[in-house]
């Protein structure tokens, strides 16, 4: 459980270092770029506690996917909350897909 939510805290910092700038269009993209990778950095120190935790317990793929699942979560939430951007109908069955694939991922066949 703490693997999940370090890596729920890593994605807030990671998606507004990647995104969270594109409210600021026009802040020159040298400075932008600096604070996305200050940013980034408290990223960093979440993530990486996590995939080591999580490694006792879940293989490579699986922290992968775990991820890449909270990533879609987070930056469904953080597109319209921040940037005001709805989530279509068509990303929402891409994003479905992606949580199908994850079944496949943690199925004990």
């Amino acid at each position: 459980m703490i693997t999940i939510v370090l890596l729920i805290f890593s994605n807030i910092f990671m998606t507004f270092a990647w995104y969270g700038h594109l409210k600021y269009q026009n802040v020159p993209l040298w400075r932008v770029t600096l604070i996305s990778w200050g940013i980034a950095f408290f990223e960093y120190c979440f993530q990486v506690p996590a995939n080591r935790i999580g490694s006792h317990t879940f293989n490579a793929a699986q922290l992968k996917t775990i991820q890449e699942i909270i990533t879609l979560a987070v930056f469904s939430f953080f597109s319209i909350w921040y940037l005001k951007q709805d989530i279509k109908w068509n990303y929402a069955v891409g994003f479905f897909f992606i949580v199908v694939a994850a079944f496949f991922i943690f199925k004990k066949w």
